[in-house]
This record gives structure tokens, C-alpha cells and sequence, in this order.
């Protein structure tokens, strides 16, 4: 019983969840352009906003960026640089732990004007509520798991969740076997993590894909005038 759960678990769901994810943003897109954004509130506390919301976006990004290097870059490759599997773990507990917390400030003062102030609340649909707690939950077991790693050193977990993240990635089998040992704060983490890709197209998440990336490095704007557009040069 307890292998078939960690095979629904690690080896099966992993599956689903990326499967809606990609799925529903695309339909989503193409379906209901017109609730592709993130409700605005700014102007309701802005000073609290500005605050929680850079502190939040600073640090998830550096977090996700960091779970993505980590752990989809093969083992040898950064051997090969000279970095040790030790080195490699002690640098992503000091990172992590740093942007985790930028990003958990941020998070606590997101949640707060959300929740506190009425207005806010009110705006505020069930899903934009349940998405910040599951990410502050989220959040606070990736934190939690620097303690666990904190005890053991080598990197030997470590280098278990990264062959099992290559192996989902590249279709392999027995990536679910690779989990069976593993701390359950690591497994609780996994499977919120998948949990927060599968529910992604359903939320204000998917603002994500709309970042002005194309905009970086442009030497003009776009001014909206009566009549039409038209783009004026920075200086």
C-alpha cells in the first residue's frame, strides 16, 4: 500500500499536475483573455503593497530559479566545476534560506493587507486567497526543510530529489523509487509543489507568463493617443 501511494505520489501525479498546467494556461489564454492578469489593488494601501510585494517577487524568483538549476543540472556538471555535492548543498541552505526569507516577509505582509483590511477582502476572489496560503504553506516547508538538510551534509537527499526532478523531466522510470526514503518534509514539499502547478491556470498565477520580458532593453514607449498608437523615443 505504502508503495503504491509514493508511486501515485511521485512517479504518477507529477504527470497530471504539469499536464494541467500546460494544457489549461494555453486554453485559459485562449478562452478568457480577459481574466489573463492579476486584480489590481494598489491603491488601497500602497506603502504595505510595495513593500510585501517587491520582498515577495524578489525572493520567488530567486527561489524558483534556484530549484530549477539545482535541481535539473546533472551531477556531473558541477563536479566538474569543482563544486562538491557539500559545497553544492551549504550554498543552496545560505541562498535559499536568504530569499526564502525576503520572500516570506513579503508574503506575511501580502497576506495580511489582504486578509486585514476589508476593501481588500473584498475584491479578493476565493481562489486569490487559498493561492497565497498554499504558497506561504509551501514556503514555509521549503524553510523548514533547511533544518532537516542542516543535519545530514553530504548531500545525499539532495542528490536523490534532483535524480528523481531529471527523471520525471526526461521520462524516465523509477523516479518514485528514489523518494521512498527520503524525509517527509522534502515529500510534503513535493507534492504542494505539484499541487500549486496543477491548480496554477485556475488563478492569478498565470499573470507569470504576461512579464514585459520584451519590453527590457527598449529605447522607447508605447503612448496610447485618440486615434491610434505611436512610439516614442527614449532619451
Amino acid at each position: 500500500m505504502i508503495d503504491y501511494i509514493n508511486q501515485a505520489l511521485f512517479g504518477i501525479y507529477p504527470y497530471i499536475a504539469l499536464s494541467i498546467f500546460t494544457i489549461g494556461s494555453v486554453v485559459r489564454f485562449d478562452r478568457e483573455q480577459y481574466t489573463w492578469r492579476s486584480g489590481s489593488s494598489q491603491l488601497l494601501r500602497r506603502k504595505l503593497l510595495f513593500t510585501g510585494s517587491n520582498c515577495f517577487h524578489i525572493g520567488v524568483l530567486a527561489i524558483f530559479g534556484g530549484h530549477l538549476v539545482g535541481l535539473l543540472t546533472p551531477h556531473e556538471v558541477y563536479t566538474a566545476m569543482g563544486l562538491s555535492v557539500e559545497a553544492k548543498q551549504l550554498m543552496a541552505m545560505i541562498i535559499g534560506g536568504a530569499f526564502g526569507t525576503l520572500c516570506f516577509v513579503g508574503m506575511t505582509l501580502l497576506i495580511y493587507r489582504r486578509l486585514v483590511d476589508p476593501r481588500i477582502r473584498a475584491t479578493s476572489s476565493v481562489m486569490d486567497i487559498a493561492i497565497l496560503l498554499i504558497l506561504y504553506a509551501q514556503l514555509t516547508l521549503g524553510l523548514s526543510s533547511i533544518f532537516v538538510s542542516a543535519r545530514h551534509l553530504d548531500g545525499s537527499e539532495m542528490l536523490l530529489l534532483a535524480e528523481w526532478a531529471q527523471r520525471i523531466v526526461t521520462l524516465r522510470g523509477g523516479a518514485a523509487d528514489l523518494l521512498a526514503a527520503v524525509h517527509p518534509i522534502f515529500k510534503l514539499h513535493i507534492v504542494l509543489g505539484m499541487t500549486i502547478f496543477l491548480l496554477f491556470p485556475f488563478s492569478r498565477l498565470v499573470h507569470i507568463w504576461s512579464a514585459p520580458i520584451g519590453y527590457v532593453g527598449r529605447s522607447y514607449q508605447i503612448v496610447r493617443r485618440r486615434g491610434g498608437l505611436s512610439a516614442t523615443r527614449g532619451r
